[in-house]
């Protein structure tokens, strides 16, 4: 037997690999197993031409999406229902019924005056609400801290990470978001509201199938097609109940989570979308008919004299994504070196100071969103008698009261951006969106005010202002946020929904354009806030934003060469061998060679294909022999039926810049290396991510250590320099002292 198995595992090449160097800054490549969306996409092809004419398969997707689309508008609700109850607590309470909200409490409704009392309730609630939100996740499930949103990336571009979707962080991710937002920390939900949308998309999904009713649909052939069409359209749901914009949260699936994007799927995240926010406006969690509290209308027009205005917020959105993509990763990186063993005094000392600050400043006290709501607001005579009024905002009569006004603003967009640049990735549930537009609307509605005071009277129509500051603030948000996240077409179409105007469409086009161009030129060069981090953590990530630098590298330098495991189509083996490799190695595919026509590639079988036959009851003789071949033989245990025999090849000097675009394309889990037909090696996605950080890490390592030695040359010509300048002046003084000395440096020298 072990010589039957001998041949089933060799090195085709014995040449020293990149491969036996340690990389250890690539741990987390660990976590993902690759999916073969390729070989999946061909067997979901040919189950659709079998079952053409079954209409339940039809309807059990949309039966899914159904109940995925309802439950992510009912969680969405009842979180939005908590979330604003818990903050409120933070400022009053509801005299008539404790367990009310501000909005539903009406005239009931009791708020802390701002004095020594009401700051150390503020102070209070708001640790005990971080602690507990940082409690929970670091015991139940550490994985609901953070956004999710650059996990979720590589799983939806072809790596499995099933830990992180299950129940137990859903649940912890649903319990710790409102408890964080309450606390006051300058965290958003709406990243986290798209893992806790891929998590119900995920669980219901896995569930449902396994019903008998669902039986039709066949696990081993498009169950993982189906789930990331499931996991896409649960992803846009998640961004159109947290912005109440069922349109932007298609675009965002399109233009964020994937990377290879079919027609289907947009229908299919279309439909879960629209199922999603009609769930969440018939709720009304808001009690006014709004999906998000800063949705907001404007009546007024724009100017053209206006475009400098709007060209100078995207230019404020493009500074402030780079800023916060910069310095937040160097705050990351000191929190993994540094604060990785105090997490919950981290989130402490933060809360803490956070709570100090923001008590005295009214934007930063009060929650964001309801923050953003006021900021959006026109100065128009409708909306004299809400919250607005309690700092005037639209007074730029009154000297002292404008003075107060831009400093409130000016402080409150300060220190939102370094609470910002702290917070984020903190061990707690914590989006970054709406602290963005947050920081994005005060400097918007700053801008106004200051227009507003020098605007020239005869231009504008009698009695009624030619600037609306609130217009800025709303550009301003949309900008920011165009800035972190790097998202254009779906930033304009999510802002188009929050205020129904179709007049406001250019402008803001205008600003996201610039705030775009600010970013290709100076920002980062890896995409947005979510393509940084999957950089920082060494994720497994094919993205089109990133230049992979691999020179005029071929496939033979970054193949597998070593120890590969096949099978053989020209001979037959025994069952219990298959069953040996199976449990020895964890390779997802498995390539199929002719052993005795020089290693002939004959074809590539799955895992999973593999198991799903042998583990068929009928099978269990375990000295049944295996056959591989195209032609089934009697008294073998054949696999033809599963076995790919036109597997996706490339050749040994095939330039690696066209194998990786063959990655991201076709989505391959691997590509078998070939010579005249003959298997030379083995390329997969995390192998081709491996060799281009160890090219460059090499590279670097390198060129610092040359630039090292050039350096040390550099600064020891200097000292011969100088100590030549030391000499002749020391020459010159001695010839000064003794004119009449024959002690010159040449005869010293003889």
């Amino acid at each position: 037997m072990s010589s039957n198995h001998d041949i089933q595992l060799q090195s085709l090449n014995q040449s020293q690999n990149w491969y036996d160097h340690t990389l250890p800054e690539l741990n987390n490549f660990e976590k993902f197993k690759s999916i073969d969306w390729i070989d999946d996409n061909l067997k979901q092809n040919d189950s659709n031409i079998k079952s053409l004419n079954n209409w339940i398969k039809f309807l059990e997707n949309y039966i899914i999406l159904t109940i995925v689309g309802l439950t992510i508008g009912l969680t969405a609700g009842c979180l939005n229902l908590l979330t604003e109850y818990l903050s409120n607590l933070k400022l009053g309470y509801c005299n008539s019924n404790f367990l009310l909200n501000e909005n539903h409490c009406s005239n009931e409704w009791f708020e802390f005056p701002i004095s020594i009392y009401g700051f150390i309730i503020f102070i209070i609630y708001g640790i005990i609400f971080s602690f507990l939100a940082s409690f929970i996740v670091l015991k139940f499930a550490p994985l609901a801290s953070g956004s999710g949103i650059s996990e979720i990336k590589c799983i939806v571009s072809g790596f499995q990470y099933n830990d992180f979707l299950k129940i137990k962080v859903f649940l912890m991710k649903a319990i710790g978001l409102p408890l964080a937002i309450a606390s006051g920390l300058s965290v958003g939900k709406e990243g986290p509201s798209v893992h806790y949308a891929v998590c119900i998309g995920s669980l219901i999904s896995q569930g449902i199938t396994k019903l008998s009713i669902f039986k039709s649909i066949d696990h081993n052939k498009d169950s993982t097609i189906f789930a990331k069409n499931i996991l896409i359209s649960s992803s846009a749901a998640g961004v159109a109940v947290a912005f109440g914009s069922p349109m932007g949260g298609v675009l965002f699936s399109i233009e964020e989570i994937s990377n290879f994007f079919k027609l289907s799927t947009m229908w299919e995240s279309y439909y879960c979308s629209l199922i999603a926010v009609s769930t969440l406006q018939f709720l009304n969690p808001f009690d006014n008919g709004k999906i998000v509290l800063f949705e907001v209308k404007y009546d007024n027009d724009w100017n053209l004299y206006e475009i400098p205005i709007f060209i100078i917020l995207g230019i404020f959105g493009g500074i402030y994504g780079i800023i916060i993509s910069k310095f937040n990763i160097k705050v990351v990186n000191f929190r993994k070196k540094y604060l990785s063993s105090l997490p919950k005094l981290e989130v402490f000392i933060l809360t803490l100071l956070t709570c100090l600050i923001s008590y005295w400043n009214f934007f930063l006290k009060l929650d964001m969103t309801e923050g953003m709501q006021i900021l959006f607001e026109e100065c128009s005579s409708s909306n004299k008698g809400n919250r607005s009024t309690l700092i005037d905002l639209c007074n730029v009569k009154s000297l002292s009261n404008v003075s107060y006004n831009i400093l409130t603003l000016l402080f409150a967009t300060l220190i939102r951006m370094i609470l910002t640049i702290f917070t984020y990735g903190c061990k707690i549930p914590a989006g970054i969106f709406v602290p963005s537009m947050a920081c994005g609307a005060t400097f918007g509605r700053l801008l106004g005010i200051l227009i507003q005071i020098f605007q020239d009277q005869d231009t504008c129509q009698l009695n009624k202002s030619c600037i609306n500051p609130g217009v800025y603030a709303f550009l301003g948000a949309a900008s920011a946020l165009s800035g972190i996240t790097h998202l254009t077409v779906t930033v304009v179409v999510i802002m188009f929904e929050l205020t129904g105007a179709l007049k406001y469409i250019l402008p803001t086009m205008i600003s996201i354009c610039i705030t775009k161009l600010i970013n290709d030129k100076y920002g980062n060069k890896y995409g947005g806030i979510a393509d940084v981090m999957i950089e920082f953590n060494n994720f497994p990530f094919l993205t089109s934003h990133k230049h992979y630098n691999f020179e005029d590298k071929r496939v033979r330098d970054a193949m597998i060469s070593q120890k590969i495991v096949y099978l053989p189509s020209d001979k037959s083996i025994d069952l219990k061998i298959v069953n040996k490799i199976l449990n020895d190695f964890e390779y997802s595919s498995i390539p199929i060679i002719n052993t005795s026509n020089n290693n002939k590639i004959n074809g590539i079988i799955s895992r999973l294909d593999l198991l799903k036959i042998i583990n068929d009851p009928i099978n269990n003789n375990q000295s049944i022999q295996c056959n591989f071949n195209k032609l089934p033989q009697n008294d073998c245990l054949n696999f033809d039926r599963v076995i790919n025999f036109s597997p996706l090849t490339v050749g040994i000097d095939t330039p690696l810049d066209l194998v990786l675009s063959l990655f991201h394309k076709l989505s391959p889990n691997i590509l078998l290396v070939e010579y005249n037909g003959e298997l030379k090696g083995l390329l997969t996605r995390k192998d081709i991510l491996r060799f281009e950080y160890f090219l460059n890490q090499y590279q670097y390592n390198s060129e610092k250590q040359e630039q090292f030695f050039e350096n040390n040359e550099k600064y020891y010509g200097y000292l011969l320099s100088i100590n030549e300048n030391l000499q002749n002046w020391k020459d010159k003084i001695i010839n000064t002292i003794i004119p009449n000395s024959r002690y010159t440096r040449l005869n010293r020298e003889s």
